[in-house]
């Protein structure tokens, strides 16, 4: 058997083994409820908590990151307690990811308004993040992956060494966010620190995000690279697929 018709079978029996109409009998029968795993629950806790900070972004910046940043580090727990209690879920994984992309984009939206010159990089900030993250799930899934995060060295070695080091991942994914984080701060807080040298006139916000600068700049560049290899995965499984429909046809 040929790798490839191997992948094509792994990812038919991924896809086919639950139709949509007997998931939703099981996910109503509750025998087990995985709405009420313990990393769910954190995740519903990570969305209340985005919500918290949208409402206060406006008028209570200290509130708004308290909450903000609580959302994002509880991101690197629900993932260890989903392994530690043998609890993870594809529900999970998606809310997860979904929970990431919308409270990025809130805060996102706030900072294009906050600074009207440059709302056209946010914006597309917005739209790579979304674009990325979506291709590539949808890539995985077609491929039978069980994950979006079970990427191989020879797909990508920049996508490998991202998602398979959890403390890369979480450098990245938390540099990226102090650095939007510190953009919003810079519209509350203008107090030089003091520091000597070039560096007086800046306030705590401005040095953060001059820190974590290339932190973000890595990150966007990783999401362009997830994106690229997300299409070419899909286009090869469009070919895959034309290749045999022809070959079909010629022995019918």
């Amino acid at each position: 058997m040929t790798k490839g018709n191997s992948n094509s079978r792994r990812r038919r029996a991924s896809l086919d083994l639950v139709d949509a109409k007997q998931a939703v009998d099981l996910a109503t029968a509750q025998r087990e409820n995985v709405f009420l795993f313990v990393p769910n629950l954190i995740g519903y806790c990570r969305v209340i908590l985005a919500g918290l900070a949208l409402h206060y972004m406006s008028y209570h910046p200290k509130y708004c990151t308290l909450a903000y940043g609580i959302s994002c580090l509880l991101d690197a727990v629900d993932g260890h307690a989903a392994r530690a209690l043998n609890q993870t879920s594809k529900f999970g994984a998606v809310l997860d990811m979904v929970t990431d992309r919308c409270t990025t984009s809130c805060l996102l939206c706030y900072l294009a308004s906050a600074y009207p010159p440059y709302a056209i990089v946010f914006q597309f900030l917005i739209a790579l993040d979304f674009s990325s993250h979506y291709m590539h799930m949808y890539s995985s899934l077609v491929t039978g992956s069980r994950s979006h995060k079970l990427v191989t060295s020879d797909v990508s070695r920049i996508l490998w060494l991202y998602y398979n080091d959890s403390r890369t991942l979480f450098a990245f994914c938390a540099g990226n966010e102090l650095f939007f984080v510190a953009l919003y701060l810079m519209k509350w807080s203008t107090t030089p620190i003091g520091l000597s040298g070039s560096l007086d006139t800046l306030s705590y916000p401005q040095v953060i995000a001059l820190v974590t600068f290339p932190i973000f700049l890595g990150k966007n560049i990783i999401n362009v690279v997830q994106l690229w290899k997300a299409s070419k995965i899909l286009v090869g499984v469009d070919l895959a697929e034309r290749e045999q429909a022809r070959l079909a046809g010629k022995s019918s």
